[in-house]
């Protein structure tokens, strides 16, 4: 990002926050986690020009567009990747802004979306693309159905940072019904033209999460397995068990990888994250790390720069 750019985007976040006062009366003040934005990773990256402002739309790698959603709380990360004849949209964020428009000014290739896991941050948009690419289990299915509790948590005054895009209708915000088009295995490689993406399943999370790798560039898109921020496994879906194969199957990666691409806050990281997250969570799993409270029947447990959010221990 250029000087200029730079200081335009910073102006641009503090007029966000002014905002935030004026246009959301019930947000008395400016949520916690928007007081870290513009995060300073971002300036080492390239950003693109798009004409809606809801997202900042970063050029992460040849052919690699990370599309950030930093007004609201999950700063959610989808991936467009980009091959000669086709291109993989890994997840669909929100759904709070028009994401099919924002492909359309960055590829005019055929894409196939392909959900990291299928939490309602991720598959927002999934709706309004035909050819949506899951896993093949009772979870995802569910999920397709679509949700409207989880949805509205999201847009609540403490979730948003500034304005909602002009013309969105709080009220009937829903993560909306998507069709299933195509189930995916583990292992199964796409053909880009140019390029090829595989599939690697990476339970945990949820039992349909998977990560992306692009061998020949030394990609490995991550989802929610591995993102620089709080790790969520405290939902009833979570498996610690399959979690920790998955972070293991990972880092053994590593050698290969040249960038780790995950799903929140910030869209690269270098591979030798992943053996600290293997470390990290084994510590917490062997009784080796003390829990802080966190949200009600939840702690925390923080690792030198990682944390994971679970369930708390029930009384015995």
């Amino acid at each position: 990002m250029n000087a200029s750019l730079s200081v335009l985007r910073n102006l641009g976040m503090t007029i966000i926050f002014a905002l935030a006062a004026s246009v959301a009366p019930a947000q008395t003040k400016i949520p916690e986690w928007c007081r870290a934005l513009p995060r300073p990773e971002y300036k080492t990256l390239e950003r693109v020009s798009i004409s809606d402002p809801w997202f900042d739309v970063y050029k992460v790698a040849p052919g690699v567009f990370a599309i950030y959603e930093p007004h609201q709380s999950e700063e959610t990360i989808s991936y467009l990747i980009a091959g000669e004849k086709k291109a993989v949209l890994f997840d669909t964020g929100m759904g709070i802004s028009d994401l099919k428009k924002v492909v359309g000014q960055l590829t005019q290739l055929p894409v196939i979306v392909l959900n990291s896991h299928t939490h309602n941050d991720h598959v927002g948009d999934n709706w309004q693309f035909p050819t949506v690419y899951d896993m093949d289990t009772d979870f995802t299915r569910r999920n397709a159905q679509g949700s409207t509790q989880d949805a509205q948590e999201e847009i609540a005054p403490d979730q948003i940072c500034g304005a909602l895009p002009q013309g969105f209708d709080s009220k009937t915000y829903t993560t909306r019904p998507w069709k299933i088009t195509k189930y995916v295995h583990d292992g199964e490689h796409l053909n880009l033209g140019g390029r090829t993406i595989e599939v690697l399943t990476t339970p945990g999370h949820t039992p349909d999460a998977i990560s992306l790798i692009d061998r020949a560039n030394g990609l490995l898109f991550t989802g929610d397995t591995y993102y620089p921020a709080t790790i969520w496994l405290y939902r009833p879906e979570t498996d610690f068990k399959a979690y920790d194969a998955s972070i293991r199957r990972l880092a053994a990666l590593a050698p290969h990888i040249k960038t780790v691409l995950g799903a929140h806050n910030i869209p690269v990281a270098p591979p030798s994250v992943l053996a600290r997250l293997v470390t990290a969570f084994e510590a917490v799993r062997a009784g080796k790390v003390a829990a802080t409270p966190g949200d009600p029947g939840q702690v925390i447990y923080k690792v030198d720069d990682f944390s994971f959010r679970m369930r708390a221990p029930k009384s015995q």
